[in-house]
């Protein structure tokens, strides 16, 4: 099962441990791990269902590069990180 893992940027304000989750696409497993913290869909996804523009999904330690398009495949020994990106200058 895949690991989804939410940095402490963001479970600062929604406590989730990392866990391990079923699921055969990346929108899959993060579907079930926001079933363990339902407040932290609201931080990473928006009323579309798209990854936020200040935070970043890494499969593998890759970042996914279409926020919309989240029904990649994924493997079970895949490791999904989730962050709050950084942004200014």
């Amino acid at each position: 099962m895949p690991t989804v893992e939410f940095a402490p940027a963001l479970t600062r304000h929604v406590a989730c441990r990392p866990q391990r989750v079923d699921g055969s696409t990346l929108r899959q497993a993060l579907a079930r791990a926001f079933d363990a913290a339902p407040a932290m869909k609201d931080y990473v996804l928006d009323e579309q269902g798209c990854v936020r523009k200040h935070v970043a999904v890494f499969v593998n330690a890759r970042m996914i590069a279409d926020r919309a398009r989240l029904d990649i495949s994924i493997q079970p020994d895949d490791r999904i990180m989730v962050i709050q990106a950084l942004t200014g200058g």
